[in-house]
């Protein structure tokens, strides 16, 4: 408040300068001289106008600066809250991966963009016994372990979420030939050495995973198909293991 008394009060100086000035310059035009009573009008009727007139001018310009500073805020802070929403809509609520949708709309981003690598559909082993076993709590305790393990293992800039109940998925982009299944071994090995032990005791955990590798000849959903077979030929063969195997599956997609 202060600074707009002193701002408006040398406006109210400066009009009541140029007042005299003007009015000396007319009487003096008129061959009249500038009297006592026209110097006092002269100086008082700019300091009583301008002085509050500009003060309030002052006043409403501060608060339009702050309204607007106020605005920016909320604008920013709105901004913040709407992306924290979207990212958590994204997101498993469980596991903190990308959900089902999310992950499928990051690859056909990658895909859009000529982007090309190994898909990984990963399904955990025995997981209704375990449910069973030790209840749903345990279970998705064990989900959890399960999802920090997968998330340790893919190489930096891979896709990584959960599709389904206990079913995960991976894309490692530019990924191909043997590379892929060494990604994928890594995954497996990672969750097979999670020391996952409910009430003191020991519970194995482990994954099957159906490895695919996208060529410019196939769809997301075919992929989505030759990983599904190649998880369900894991699943046949004992669990824990991958299965990377092309056999017939271009055929069949």
């Amino acid at each position: 408040m202060h600074s707009i008394l002193v701002r408006s009060g040398l406006v109210a100086v400066g009009s009541a300068v140029a007042s005299v000035l003007v009015a000396s310059t007319v009487m003096a035009v008129q061959g009249l001289t500038l009297d006592g009573n026209g110097l006092a009008m002269s100086i008082l009727c700019p300091l009583l106008i301008a002085w509050p007139a500009s003060a309030y001018n002052f006043r409403q310009r501060r608060r339009l600066a702050e309204a607007n500073a106020s605005l920016l805020r909320a604008h920013a802070d709105l901004a913040e809250a709407h992306a924290r929403l979207a990212e958590r809509a994204s997101r498993d609520a469980m596991t903190g991966m990308l959900n089902r949708e999310s992950f499928l709309d990051a690859i056909r981003a990658e895909q859009a963009q000529g982007g090309s690598g190994a898909f990984l559909i990963i399904d955990a082993d025995h997981f209704k016994r375990i449910n069973d076993t030790h209840g749903h709590q345990i279970g998705d305790a064990a989900l959890v372990e399960i999802a920090a393990a997968i998330l340790r293992a893919p190489p930096r800039g891979s896709i990584v979420g959960r599709i389904g109940g206990e079913e995960f998925a991976a894309y490692v982009p530019d990924c191909r030939g043997e590379a892929v299944e060494v990604v994928a071994e890594e995954i497996r090995r990672s969750v097979e050495a999670i020391g996952f032990a409910p009430a003191g005791r020991d519970e194995p955990l482990s994954v099957s995973i159906g490895v695919a590798v996208f060529t410019e000849d196939l769809t997301i959903p075919q992929i989505l198909r030759i990983a599904d077979r190649r998880l369900y030929r894991a699943k046949r063969a004992g669990r824990n293991r991958v299965v990377a195997d092309d056999s017939d599956d271009r055929a069949a997609a």
